[in-house]
């Protein structure tokens, strides 16, 4: 299996607990220029834009650990752009899924509220 391969069978488990969770999901893989949100959910009156991150060892760092400033900026001005396109008025929230591969299945940790934008 390659790498997308694995990263779009991590996002498929992703999309599964959230859906077990209560999440509505409103969009996958969205694309603004060349940024990318994994996934897009609802619930509450939240949104989330979900980073999904998976390894199959976390013996040099947890996968979430691997959302750097950079991808966290990335991720913000897909937001922004997601937010203005669709007139979004809901509260938003940046969370992390982190998936590692073992053994007997993945394992799912879902980080909500993983960081903030900065505000200038």
């Amino acid at each position: 299996m390659n790498t997308k391969e694995k990263g779009n069978q991590a996002e498929s488990f992703a999309v599964e607990y959230l859906e077990q969770n209560g999440y509505k999901i409103l969009e996958r893989n969205w694309f603004n220029n060349h940024h990318e949100i994994d996934i897009i959910a609802s619930k509450d009156n939240i949104v989330a834009i979900i980073e999904v991150r998976s390894l199959s060892s976390n013996y040099f760092q947890e996968p979430y650990q691997s959302v750097n400033k950079s991808k966290q900026r990335m991720l913000i001005s897909a937001a922004n752009a997601y937010i203005r396109r669709f007139n979004i008025n809901d509260e938003v929230r940046f969370d992390i899924i982190s998936i590692l591969q073992t053994k007997s299945g993945p394992q799912v940790e879902h980080i909500e509220s993983a960081f903030y934008p900065l505000i200038r």
